[in-house]
C-alpha cells in the first residue's frame, strides 16, 4: 500500500485517541513515524498496525475498520480529492458505480496502486447489491465506513450495509476475495435541507415518481405555474436559484411546453460510412458473443497488425487486466458499467515489435442488441511521452477529439509535481530526523553546559547577556584534598592517578547531586563544593556537613594505586559571606571571591586526616542541628592566628544510606550511626580490593535518592525579594589572595569575622609547599 493509507491510520489514532497512544502503537508494530506519500510500503505493516490496534485498544476488527473507512473518506477530502469525489455521480448508485473509474485514473499517479473493485446492481425495492473485490483479505469491513461517509455526506442519505454473501469469485483471475453488501438507503432530511436537496439530481430521480402519483391534474397545473413564476425570477434573482434546480429534470421543448424527463431523437439511417467511422474512431473494436472480431479502428490496426484480419478471436491478441476476469462474452457483460483494459499478447507481436512495452487499452464496453455484438471504445493508456515514446507512437496516432492527448501532456507534468512533492516530503522527513537528533545534542550539551556553570547562569551566557556579579550573605565552602597526594604521584605513572581521581570525583559528583550543594572546581586532588550558592538556602551548612560526611565515606572506596589501602582525605568547612560572578570568555568559570574562601581552604590545609575539621561559624550553625560535633580547640592558622575549632564526627537522625543517597533498605530502620556502618563496609573492601582497582569510572553509577531538607527564607532571598540585585562595576580594586588552586580564591576583607584575632594576608600555604607545586604541574599535564 502507498504511505496515503498509512498516514490516514495514523492521523486517526494521533486525533481520536493521542499521540501518546499512536506511539505505543507504532513501537508495538515495530513501524517508522512518517509514512512518505507517494512511497509504497508492504501490505504487511498497515495489517500489523490494524491488528496491534485491535488489541491494544480492545476493540473488535470490524469495528476498528469501519471507523478507519469513515475516517478515510474524510481524510481524502482533507488531502484535496473532494471535488473529484462529489462529482463521481449524482446519486449513491452513480458514485459505486464510477469508482473504478477513479481508482483507473488515480492509477496514472499511483502507479503501482492494487486498488479494489466495485460493482453495483440495482433491486426492485431501491436497495442494492454490491460487490466488492479485493486482492487483500479480511479489509471488507472499510467499505461500508467509506460508504456510508460518503452517502450521509454527498447524499444527505443513512444507510445499512449488511454481508449476504462472501466467496471467492471463479471467474477473477488472482482476486482471492468477492463480498456482496446489501445496501438500503434511509434519506434524512432536516426541513432547511429538505429545501437544498429538493432539486437535487439524486432527489428528484427518486422522488420524481413518487410525486407525479400523489398530485392529480389540477395539482400539477399549481406547480407547473409556481415553477414557471420561478423561472421567471431567475434573470431577476439569479443568486436566489441555482441554475442546476432548474435545467435537471425539467426540460423545456417547443412552445414552453414543460416534460419530465427526456427522449432522444435518432435518425431513420446512419449517415456515417464505414471509413470514415473507423478514420474517426481510431480506437475501437467490435467483437461477437465468440469473440471473434467484426470491426476496428484505423489505429488499432496499425499497432496490433493480426486485426486486419477479420473473423480472428480478440482473447488471441489481447488479455483482460481489468477487471480481472475471464475473457468470456458473459464476464464480460457482467462487468459492463466497468472500465475494462486490455493489454496485447506478446507472443502474437511480430517479431520486430517483441522488445517494446506492451500496448494497453482503456475504454468501455456497450452491448448491441440487435447485432448481439459488443462494441469496445478505447484509447491508449498512455501516462507520460516517454511511454508514448517506447512504444513508437505519436500524438498524431490518437485522435484530435480524444481526450487522451490532453491526458498524457497534463499527467507529464503531474508527475514531475509528483516527484518533486516526493523529493521535498523526503527532505522534510530528513530534516525532522536530523532536527530530532540535533534537539538530543542540544539537551546533551546543555547538560555539560549545566554541569559546568548554574543553569541561570548558563541561560544568560547562551543568550549573549552579561552575567552580574552577587553577593550571598551567608553560605557554607568546603575543601578537600588527598594526604600524601605527592608521594602518590611520584610512584605512579600518571594514568593511574587519573584513574584513581576519576574514582574518587564521580562518587563525590554523585553526592553533590543527593544533597543539591555546588561544585565550584577541582584542581588536581583539591574539590570545593559550597551550599548556599547560587541558590540560597536557609540549610546550607546542614547540606554541605552531610555531603562531608558522605565523602569520608566514599573516599574509603577508592584505593591507592601504590599500596592497595583506601586513600585518605582532609576536609574543611568554612560559613560566610562570598561575592560570586562569572570570570573569563573563552572558558567561562562561576567562581567565588571573599575571606570566606580563604579561611575555608585553612581548614582543610590545617585539618587532619579522614576528620572534618570546622570553622568556629560553621560549628554555630550545626549545634542546634543533630549533628554530633567535638572540641579540637584552639590552634594557630597561618594568616588567621589562633581560631579555635571543631571537628564534625556524625550525624545522629540519618542513616548511612541516606546520607550516601542509597536506597534505604529494613536494616537501616534501627538508624545506626554511619560509624557503625564504616567499618563492615571497609571489610567488603578490603575482601574485593583487586576488583576495585580494576574499576572502570564508567561503571560506577548506583541510583541516587536526594535527601530532604526543609529551607525556610534565608536573609538573602528575603532581602532580594524586596529590592533588584544591585550591579557591582568594578572588582579588579582589590586584593585577591591567589592561592596554588588557580580559581580558589578569596578577597580579603579585614575585620569580617570576629573569631579571627589577626587579619593578615596569607602569602603561602601552611603544610606540604612542594605538594602544592606538584598539583598544578599534575593538573597541566593531565
Amino acid at each position: 500500500m502507498y504511505g496515503f493509507i498509512n498516514t490516514c491510520l495514523k492521523f486517526l489514532v494521533a486525533e481520536k485517541y493521542g499521540e501518546e497512544t499512536w506511539e505505543k502503537l507504532r513501537i508495538q508494530a515495530g513501524v517508522q513515524d512518517t509514512f512518505l506519500t507517494f512511497e509504497v510500503y508492504k501490505d504487511e505493516i498497515t495489517m500489523q498496525l490494524i491488528d496491534k490496534a485491535c488489541k491494544m485498544l480492545d476493540v473488535p476488527p470490524d469495528m476498528v475498520l469501519k471507523q478507519f473507512g469513515e475516517f478515510f473518506f474524510e481524510f481524502c477530502k482533507r488531502s484535496g480529492y473532494d471535488h473529484m469525489l462529489r462529482t463521481l455521480g449524482g446519486n449513491l448508485y452513480e458514485f459505486i458505480e464510477n469508482l473504478d473509474a477513479l481508482h483507473s485514473y488515480l492509477s496514472l499517479s499511483y502507479q503501482e496502486m492494487n486498488a479494489p473493485s466495485f460493482r453495483v446492481e440495482k433491486n426492485e425495492d431501491g436497495s442494492m447489491h454490491l460487490h466488492y473485490y479485493s486482492d487483500r483479505r479480511g479489509l471488507c469491513h472499510i467499505v461500508p465506513g467509506i460508504i456510508g461517509a460518503a452517502a450521509l455526506d454527498f447524499f444527505n442519505t443513512e444507510i445499512s450495509m449488511e454481508i449476504v454473501n462472501q466467496t471467492e469469485e471463479e471467474e477473477r483471475t488472482g482476486k482471492k476475495e468477492h463480498i456482496v453488501f446489501l445496501v438500503t438507503q434511509k434519506p434524512v432530511f432536516s426541513y432547511k435541507k429538505r429545501n437544498k436537496f429538493s432539486s437535487s439530481p439524486q432527489y428528484t430521480a427518486d422522488s420524481g415518481r413518487q410525486i407525479e402519483k400523489q398530485l392529480n391534474k389540477e395539482d400539477i397545473e399549481k406547480n407547473l405555474n409556481k415553477i414557471r413564476d420561478r423561472t421567471s425570477l431567475v434573470s431577476i434573482c439569479p443568486a436566489k436559484k441555482n441554475h442546476w434546480e432548474t435545467i435537471r429534470g425539467i426540460v423545456t421543448l417547443g412552445r414552453g411546453k414543460l416534460l419530465r424527463g427526456f427522449d432522444p431523437a435518432y435518425p431513420t439511417t446512419l449517415w456515417i460510412d464505414t471509413k470514415t467511422f473507423c478514420n474517426g474512431l481510431p480506437f475501437h473494436i467490435v467483437f461477437d458473443e465468440e469473440l471473434r472480431v467484426k470491426q476496428s479502428g484505423v489505429s488499432i490496426q496499425k499497432i496490433v497488425p493480426g486485426l486486419q484480419t477479420m473473423g480472428i478471436r480478440l482473447d488471441h491478441y489481447f488479455s483482460i487486466v481489468h477487471p480481472e476476469v475471464t475473457f468470456t462474452i458473459s464476464s464480460v457483460q457482467k462487468f459492463i458499467n466497468s472500465q475494462f483494459v486490455f493489454r496485447t499478447r506478446r507472443e502474437m507481436m511480430p517479431e520486430s515489435w517483441k522488445q517494446r512495452p506492451m500496448l494497453e487499452l482503456r475504454g468501455q464496453m456497450i452491448w448491441m442488441e440487435s447485432l448481439q455484438c459488443m462494441l469496445y471504445l478505447c484509447s491508449p493508456l498512455l501516462r507520460t511521452l516517454h511511454e508514448l515514446e517506447e512504444r513508437q507512437m505519436h500524438i498524431a496516432d490518437i485522435a484530435p477529439h480524444d481526450v487522451t492527448r490532453d491526458l498524457i501532456l497534463l499527467n507529464q507534468q503531474r508527475l514531475a509535481e509528483m516527484e518533486l512533492s516526493n523529493q521535498l516530503e523526503r527532505k522534510k522527513e530528513e530534516l525532522r530526523i536530523l532536527s530530532k537528533h540535533l534537539e538530543e545534542e542540544k539537551k546533551k550539551t546543555e547538560a555539560l553546559l549545566y554541569a559546568m556553570l548554574p543553569k541561570h547562569v548558563a541561560n544568560q551566557l547562551k543568550e549573549g547577556k552579561r552575567v552580574e556579579a552577587g553577593e550571598f550573605k551567608e553560605c557554607t565552602i568546603l575543601f578537600s584534598d588527598v594526604v600524601t597526594f605527592t608521594n602518590i604521584c611520584a610512584q605512579c605513572e600518571p594514568i593511574q592517578i587519573v584513574l584513581m581521581l576519576n574514582s574518587m570525583y564521580l562518587r563525590f559528583d554523585r553526592l553533590t547531586t543527593v544533597h543539591d550543594v555546588y561544585k565550584v572546581e577541582t584542581i588536581g586532588d583539591a574539590y570545593m563544593v559550597v551550599g548556599g550558592v547560587p541558590v540560597p538556602v536557609s540549610t546550607h551548612a546542614e547540606r554541605v556537613a552531610n555531603f562531608a560526611l558522605g565523602i569520608i565515606i566514599a573516599a574509603k572506596e577508592v584505593k591507592n594505586p601504590v599500596s592497595g589501602n583506601p586513600i585518605q582525605i582532609r576536609v574543611g568547612i568554612h560559613t560566610g559571606p562570598v561575592l560570586a560572578g562569572v570570570v573569563g570568555e573563552k572558558m567561562p568559570r562561576y567562581c567565588l571571591f571573599g575571606d570566606t574562601v580563604n579561611i575555608a581552604s585553612r581548614m582543610e590545609s590545617h585539618g587532619i586526616p579522614s576528620k572534618i575539621h570546622l570553622s568556629p561559624t560553621t560549628y554555630y550553625c550545626l549545634k542546634d542541628k543533630s549533628f554530633e560535633m567535638t572540641e579540637r580547640g584552639e590552634i594557630e592558622v597561618k594568616g588567621k592566628g589562633k581560631m579555635y575549632t571543631y571537628f564534625l564526627i556524625r550525624n545522629r537522625t540519618a542513616t548511612e544510606n541516606e546520607i550516601m543517597g542509597n536506597p534505604i533498605k529494613e536494616s537501616d530502620s534501627d538508624h545506626e550511626s554511619v560509624q557503625s556502618f564504616q567499618e563492615s563496609r571497609i571489610k567488603m573492601i578490603q575482601s574485593s580490593c583487586q576488583q576495585a582497582m580494576q574499576l572502570n569510572s564508567d561503571q560506577y553509577q548506583p541510583s541516587t535518592i536526594a535527601m530532604k531538607y526543609i529551607d525556610g527564607l534565608t536573609e538573602t532571598q528575603a532581602s532580594y525579594k524586596g529590592r533588584s540585585q544591585e550591579r557591582i562595576m568594578d572588582l579588579t580594586g582589590k586584593t585577591h589572595d591567589f592561592e596554588s588552586y588557580g580559581c580558589l580564591h578569596g578577597d580579603q576583607q579585614p575585620g569580617s569575622d570576629p573569631y579571627l584575632p589577626n587579619q593578615e594576608r596569607i602569602k603561602s600555604a601552611p603544610e606540604e609547599p612542594q605538594n602544592r607545586n606538584v598539583r598544578s604541574n599534575f593538573c597541566n599535564l593531565v
